[in-house]
């Protein structure tokens, strides 16, 4: 894990930095949004996850004798540019929604302030993070919800897409409901409990799948799980854990922990392997599955009534690997000078494409009496939401309309960085989790479903809309 990370940005941040610098524009302030435009796996929400992340880069940026002399050969930047560049430190304000919360499409997860070379040098960096740790968390609670109340563990960190996405991709995985992980760095990182006993490579380095048993369960009495498919789940694996049950752990008085299943017919294997075990006095004996796992095969497990205490999930949670790329993105949406904002709008033929304008805040509604949550509206910051009722439209179809009443409302975003210094305290990883966990709690069950989900109203405030519909009808080339 590199721990360098000022020149983990796209070169074309430099280019235009040394252009700001150039024509005198480093001093301008610049608003940019961090947001997305669709939900991965065509699913109904998103967990936002990384913050901590981003902060800690924030706070420790800066660029090295080393950094700039590699610049400098690259014969494209002005000497007064390197020179700012060696006193470079991030003065600027960071808005963000914290790690854990439910968002959904075109919100500012994070919003920057800043000088606009700052502002522009913290791009990749801060995408690289929130949409790689967004895009786990999320599948990870995808994951979680189809398990129902079974523990989930992450087990991916042999096929993550190299060291840092093991590690980070395993901190997501708890934001998203996991209940721990295989990777050891990560569990000691990030203080969660670490999962995991045996390969099929012990069992095949003994003589025996009787003596590898044999020999595990005299080394790790007290937590006692065997893998039994390496060979034959039933008439073998199976028949030599009990004997090993038998001999080694019921004279000390001890109970086998579990079994675990890592190939075949999950389903029917699991039934089988139960009702064995019951009928050997082992039915405290928890089964284990894993092999390729993902809340669609989870799911059907349950429908099947499969007798599965916990899943390890690995390659498709870590990699989301159904659909592996969060579409995040980090657009300029206005310009400050004299204390004057300017909003600023991105224009596209491809209309999901196109920019909201402005300084903006985003707001959640919640009904009082279930705490549920009602609708998000994102409104421009100087805008004061009404206490008593308050009229929603849809903004593509603003004939849709709805008047909410009886509700509370939060605002999304907190102050993270004010005039660059951190201003925020980071909760602790479990207490994201169980954030998280809160927040789910808060949406309807029809938001939360694997097929078809309800499409949770995210509208914009009128003089928004109002806004952004007027800059579109005088954009001028």
């Amino acid at each position: 894990m590199n721990n360098k990370l000022e020149l983990v940005a796209d070169f074309y941040e430099f280019t235009m930095s040394n252009g700001y610098f150039v024509k005198n524009m480093n001093n301008k302030l610049a608003y940019f949004d961090v947001f997305f435009r669709r939900i991965p796996d065509g699913g109904g929400y998103v967990i936002v996850a990384g913050l901590e992340q981003v902060i800690n880069y924030v706070k420790n940026l800066k660029f090295t004798e080393d950094d700039i002399d590699y610049l400098r050969k690259q014969n494209k930047f002005s000497e007064d540019f390197l020179q700012y560049l060696k006193n470079f430190k991030f003065t600027g304000d960071i808005w963000a929604i914290p790690e854990g919360t439910i968002v959904f499409p075109n919100e500012a997860l994070l919003t920057v302030r800043a000088p606009m070379i700052e502002a522009q040098i913290l791009e990749t960096m801060l995408l690289l993070t929130i949409n790689h740790q967004s895009l786990i968390a999320t599948k990870t609670s995808r994951i979680v919800n189809a398990a129902k109340n079974i523990p989930v563990m992450e087990f991916g960190a042999r096929r993550a897409h190299g060291i840092d996405a093991a590690v980070s991709g395993a901190r997501a995985s708890i934001i998203g409901g996991a209940v721990g992980t295989s990777c050891t760095i990560s569990a000691k990182e990030f203080d969660v409990p670490a999962s995991g006993t045996m390969a099929h490579s012990w069992i095949q380095s003994f003589d025996s799948e009787y003596e590898a048993f044999k020999a595990y369960a005299e080394i790790y009495p007290t937590d006692c799980t065997l893998l039994i498919d390496t060979y034959n789940t039933i008439e073998s694996g199976l028949p030599n854990a009990i004997k090993v049950f038998n001999e080694v752990l019921k004279p000390q008085g001890i109970r086998p922990k579990a079994v675990r299943l890592d190939s075949g017919d999950l389903a029917y294997l699991s039934k089988k392997v139960r009702k064995i075990l019951d009928e050997n006095g082992y039915s405290d004996c928890k089964i284990c599955a894993t092999n390729s796992l993902d809340e669609y095969s989870i799911t059907s497990l349950l429908e099947q009534e499969a007798k599965i205490d916990s899943f390890g999930v690995g390659e498709n949670l870590i990699t989301a690997k159904s659909e592996p790329v969060f579409g995040g993105v980090y657009k300029l949406v206005a310009m400050e000078e004299d204390s004057v904002i300017t909003p600023k709008i991105k224009v596209s033929e491809t209309a999901i494409k196109v920019t909201n304008p402005g300084y903006k805040k985003v707001y959640r509604f919640y009904d009082k009496d279930t705490k549920k949550a009602l609708a998000d509206v994102i409104t421009l910051a100087d805008e004061v939401t009404p206490k008593d009722n308050y009229t929603i439209f849809d903004p593509q179809n603003p004939w849709k309309k709805k008047t909410l009443t009886n509700y509370t409302v939060r605002a999304l975003q907190e102050e993270i960085f004010k005039n660059g210094k951190l201003v925020y305290k980071n909760p602790t990883l479990k207490e994201i989790a169980k954030y998280a966990k809160k927040e789910l709690d808060t949406m309807w069950d029809e938001v939360k479903r694997l097929e078809k989900p309800h499409e949770y109203y995210v509208d914009l405030s009128k003089d928004l809309w109002t806004l952004k519909n007027d800059m579109l009808n005088n954009i001028y080339f």
